[in-house]
């Protein structure tokens, strides 16, 4: 969508606020029962949700959901809803697919976690070399343990302390990544909880798609790695320009800094990520999230060059105090969801079909932006959509944050909700499933332009 050369409207904040107060009684009123079962929760759960930021949900009090399958998931109050959230990305094989649960059923019944390989870890081990290009594996239950291993094996074998990532980048709860820059001046960004040390102390941050700062700063070459994500993600997405990866690869091989790529959400592009849709060479590849599922598992990945010098490094004795790893780390039951994502859900087939809903998605929004005369645009990558509150397409993070509208989006997500779409809370994202339908997607569009003719009025 280019930008529009036509007045804009801006919103009424007085009448979006009037929108919003109704649209809480709305959802109060039709949700009694996980009112009921929120206030339950208050006295034993924290904020009465089992992880703090579930309380991020539009609406008082969260959703309480009684069952899932596929694209939709019903409430405890019997409303079904279509969920473009899918626990955003963990769910993007829709929930529970067929395969995924019956390989998960069988295994349970063999055995959950052994310490030990299975049969299926080398099949695994044998598919993702061949999606993604890196010849050496190693299994994890979370992206963000993934890109914590990664970093410290990349410390290991340059023997170098410092970390560099992009501002408003995504890589989980990485204490290095909560770092950002104001008016070029890095520091720790808000809301992060009790950081170890200040980030600054651990980390070098740049703009994305800001090759002379990255330049610039690698040429220090005291950066053992750079942990990026192909496109930024969590902050709206923000795409790479022409050249930047080519330069980003070129600058982090010239200076001898590791190349870590957190596919965690750009897996959306197709089945091998963006690093094989666009032919990034990474030393580190990093996947968490839908590799299993739903299922609580990630994967990293790294060339044969950092294999031989983490093995030259560690001594046998010593290979299991390195702070990599975990008791349930590779356990079988994740291993074997791997397996059947991979093999059977997460297909090729299955992004053929799901890549043209995300377009369609984005078309449906598009036309109803264009017809409002708003100063909004989407954006998508892949199987992955997302709008912002600006005309202007951001090229960093500091430009997507400041295009946030905290009271705006809120409103857009509840309206969503209260409609039986469900959106992700933490920004305007919309994802597809093998199992999403075109008439759901035709829901959010039918749905976001109410919501936008309202605030017209």
């Amino acid at each position: 969508m280019q930008t529009s050369t036509k007045q804009v409207r801006s919103i009424d904040r007085a009448r979006l606020k009037a929108l919003m107060q109704r649209e809480q009684e709305r959802f109060a009123a039709e949700h009694p029962r996980s009112q009921e079962l929120h206030q339950r929760a208050t006295h034993s759960l924290l904020s009465g949700v089992p992880m703090n930021w579930m309380v991020k949900w539009a609406g008082a009090f969260p959703v309480f959901v009684k069952q899932a399958h596929g694209a939709h998931f019903t409430d405890v109050d019997g409303h079904k809803y279509v969920d473009l959230c899918l626990g955003d990305t963990g769910a993007m094989t829709g929930h529970s697919p067929e395969a995924a649960v019956h390989a998960i059923v069988e295994q349970a019944r063999r055995g959950i976690t052994f310490m030990l390989p299975t049969e299926d870890a080398i099949w695994v081990g044998e598919e993702l070399k061949r999606r993604f290009g890196l010849p050496y594996w190693q299994f994890c239950l979370t992206a963000t343990d993934a890109n914590r291993f990664s970093i410290r094996v990349a410390r290991e074998v340059t023997q170098r302390r410092l970390v560099l990532v992009f501002n408003y980048c995504y890589h989980g709860t990485v204490d290095e990544s909560f770092i950002t820059l104001k008016d070029g001046v890095a520091g720790p960004r808000r809301g992060n909880i009790g950081p170890p040390v200040n980030p600054t102390e651990t980390t070098r941050v740049v703009e994305f798609n800001d090759i002379e700062g990255l330049e610039k700063t690698l040429a220090s070459r005291e950066i053992a790695c750079v942990l990026a994500e192909p496109a930024l993600t969590n902050v709206g997405i923000v795409h790479p320009e022409p050249g930047f990866h080519e330069a980003l690869r070129e600058l982090t091989r010239k200076h001898g800094t590791l190349l870590i790529i957190d596919e965690t959400h750009t897996i959306c592009t197709g089945p091998g990520g963006y690093t094989r849709a666009y032919g990034l060479e990474p030393d580190f590849f990093v996947l968490g999230k839908p590799i299993a599922s739903g299922l609580p598992s990630a994967t990293y990945g790294f060339t044969e060059e950092v294999g031989e010098r983490i093995l030259e490094r560690i001594r046998l004795e010593d290979c299991d105090t390195g702070g990599i790893g975990g008791t349930l780390a590779g356990n079988a039951l994740s291993i074997a969801a791997m397996r059947a994502t991979l093999e059977r859900v997460l297909t090729p087939e299955a992004f053929e079909h799901m890549i043209p809903l995300a377009e369609r998605f984005t078309k449906g929004v598009e036309q109803t932006i264009d017809a409002a005369e708003l100063p909004w645009h989407v954006t998508r990558l892949g199987c992955r959509a997302e709008y912002l509150f600006t005309n202007k397409r951001p090229r960093n993070g500091a430009e997507a944050a400041a295009a946030m509208d905290f009271e705006l989006e809120r409103f857009m997500h509840l309206y969503a909700l209260n409609r039986g779409i469900l959106l992700t809370p933490f920004h305007n994202m919309a994802l597809m499933s093998p199992a999403t339908s075109p008439e759901d997607v035709d829901q959010h569009t039918a749905a976001f332009r109410e919501a936008v003719q309202e605030l017209g009025r």
